[in-house]
């Protein structure tokens, strides 16, 4: 059985599914990249040196594992990616 956290994009997103490890053999959990949904835009934030995601995710979602949702809206697969950015969009909050 896969274990993620509740609000991990793989338990939301994620599609699980069994698969064969070629070196070991055997029956292997594996999970698809997750299809994340187009969210309404809450606004853009101005990068400062120093700002991490996991904090922009807490400050604007009250959630910092919600990183991954900032990266994906801003269409992006690696969060550094939009930290390299001058302007990072924010997603509105989930209700």
């Amino acid at each position: 059985m896969a274990n993620f956290s509740k609000n991990s994009r793989y338990a939301k997103y994620g599609q699980v599914f069994q698969t064969k490890d070629p070196r070991r053999g055997g029956d292997v959990l594996a999970v698809l990249p997750p299809h994340i949904p187009n969210k309404r835009n809450r606004g853009t934030h101005l990068s400062k040196e120093g700002q991490r995601l996991d904090h922009l995710a807490w400050h604007y979602l009250q959630d910092p594992e919600g990183y991954w949702a900032v990266t994906a809206h801003n269409g992006r697969i690696l969060p550094d990616a939009v930290l390299a950015q001058y302007r990072i969009r924010i997603p509105l909050k989930e209700s």
